[in-house]
């Protein structure tokens, strides 16, 4: 069986598409899809962040699934370009999931 082939795709941006730069990112997931919340943290005190979410974007699950493979291959080559990206173990992946 062969593999179909993959169309042309023409991609272009509509009128209010804009670019924006976010260092946090919340993820609620249900049944029907995933909901990504961007945000830029900034640190008020040492005890204290503050997040500003600016976008929300609903993906359904198998899109976010398209996405997370994009992701792992494009972190795999940066870390092989320019090395181990490192987390802040601050940042621990902790608290309820939405």
């Amino acid at each position: 069986m062969s593999t179909p082939a993959q169309p042309n795709i023409k991609l272009t941006n509509n009128k209010d598409y804009r670019e924006n730069y976010a260092n946090s990112v919340q993820v609620r997931v249900n049944v029907w899809d995933f909901f990504l919340v961007f945000g830029t943290l900034q640190q008020q005190t040492p005890a204290e962040m503050e997040v500003s979410n600016f976008q929300g974007i609903y993906l359904s699950p198998q899109q976010a699934k398209a996405l997370l493979t994009i992701l792992q291959q494009n972190v795999v080559n940066y870390e092989k370009t320019f090395g181990e990206i490192k987390l802040d173990p601050r940042m621990a992946m902790h608290g309820p999931v939405h």
